[in-house]
């Protein structure tokens, strides 16, 4: 009777956590996060126990096919919606659909060949398997690409590897003493359900904190970012640069600063549609050109940061050269034009700085050098004003464009690059 109880509860929490995971994901329209496929788990898990609980007992029925079928077919549900919410594209119908023809002729031909007991254990030794395999994948992603929900998925790990024990026990009475070890009442299934009641309860709310933690990490991002380039902006470099100076011992960083050479020229000349592309070109050159891990941003309508770590002066100027070269070489195709148009940058290089407190006096160094460098001709890359700034001559040109002035040229479609005196 309690053991019936369990169940019931169970059955009854499963459906409500069905709907309510339906609701959130119809709130979140494009971007699910995979809980329309935990609904459905939720859903299918709900009705094997509502068979179960029909059926009454160990029968060879359709109910009971049934039932084995939607018990196995939930944990994969869940699996591939696990998979949705770290951003994997997996699909749901078709792997269901073909597990689920499978397994019911692996029932008939085990009933048919083994017995009834041998179904039975089936289920235990697969539903043992299948979280033993979700328990793995958790641990794998714990380090990987799940880096950043560390805790919440060491106790998902913990909770699920509970279930695959269990399954794993039910497996074995199984096959010593029968289908007897099925008894609703004994002290086994009694601690069985107990465990899945309580699994039942903490752990779809357990999902909705995950989903409100991804959503407010998104919405974090999206306040760190410039909307059109998708690069940092001052908030995100911040952010940013405060957890690289917290790890242990980090080197000191190097702020690059660039200004699009004639960019209002560019805006009177081909309208802003033109210049929000010529900014959109650069921001993707800057983003390929810097190191993995530098940090890239748009603090201007003009005005682009890279932040250079773990490197040094000479890595710096390296990289301000492949950046001042690669948007000098490349044409931009802009429509409504007969011809591609290119620009240049004018870069400034701060002095190193080794704290967030001192981004902005980088930020006025660098500034302060980039118009030294606008002010000698542009297309250029311009050092601070320090004697501990000691690039390597051989390593990249502090100054690649230093030409004889000229007259102030006009920016048109195919011409190269600018100066102005």
């Amino acid at each position: 009777m309690v053991a019936t109880i369990l169940v019931g509860m169970l059955c009854a929490h499963l459906l409500c956590f069905a709907l309510m995971f339906l609701l959130i994901s119809k709130r979140l329209q494009g971007k699910r996060m995979g809980m329309d496929f935990f609904a459905l788990g939720s859903l299918l898990l709900g009705f094997a126990y509502v068979l179960q609980l029909a059926e009454g007992g160990p029968a060879w029925s359709v109910m009971s096919v049934v039932n084995h079928t939607l018990t196995l077919a939930a944990p994969i549900a869940y699996w591939l919606g696990s998979m949705r919410f770290f951003g994997y594209a997996a699909p749901l119908w078709r792997p269901l659909i073909a597990f689920s023809v499978v397994y019911v002729l692996a029932q008939v031909l085990v009933q048919w060949s083994l017995g009834q007991a041998a179904r039975y254990a089936m289920l235990a030794g697969i539903s043992s398997l299948l979280f033993l395999g979700m328990t793995l994948t958790i641990i794998y992603g714990v380090r990987t690409f799940a880096k950043d929900l560390y805790a919440e998925m060491v106790i998902f790990a913990l909770l699920i590897s509970g279930i695959c024990v269990l399954n794993a026990m039910k497996f074995m009475k199984i096959l010593d003493g029968g289908l007897e070890a099925l008894d609703m009442d004994s002290s086994f299934q009694m601690v069985f359900y107990i465990y899945m009641s309580s699994l039942a309860t903490v752990i779809p709310p357990s999902i909705v904190w995950l989903v409100l933690r991804r959503l407010t990490d998104d919405l974090r991002d999206m306040a760190g970012r410039d909307p059109m380039t998708q690069l940092l902006n001052r908030r995100g470099l911040s952010e940013a640069l405060k957890v690289f100076f917290n790890t242990r011992n980090p080197a000191p960083a190097h702020l690059l600063l660039m200004d699009v050479d004639h960019f209002k020229h560019i805006n009177d000349t081909y309208g802003h549609q033109a210049g929000d592309t010529v900014l959109c070109h650069v921001a993707d050159v800057v983003r390929n050109t810097a190191r993995h891990g530098d940090l890239t941003g748009r603090i201007g309508g003009e005005e682009f940061v890279v932040i250079c770590l773990d490197t040094d002066s000479a890595g710096v100027m390296r990289l301000a050269e492949r950046v001042r070269a690669g948007i000098e070489e490349q044409a931009i195709d802009v429509a409504g034009t007969r011809q591609p148009l290119r620009c240049t940058v004018t870069i400034g290089v701060s002095r190193p700085f080794a704290s967030t407190q001192a981004l902005e006096g980088a930020m006025r160094d660098a500034d302060a050098a980039l118009y030294r460098g606008k002010e000698a001709g542009r297309n250029r890359i311009e050092l601070p004003h320090t004697p501990h700034f000691h690039p390597d001559p051989h390593a990249g040109r502090a100054t690649p464009c230093q030409r004889t002035p000229s007259e102030p040229a006009v920016l048109s479609e195919g011409s190269a690059t600018h100066q102005q005196p």
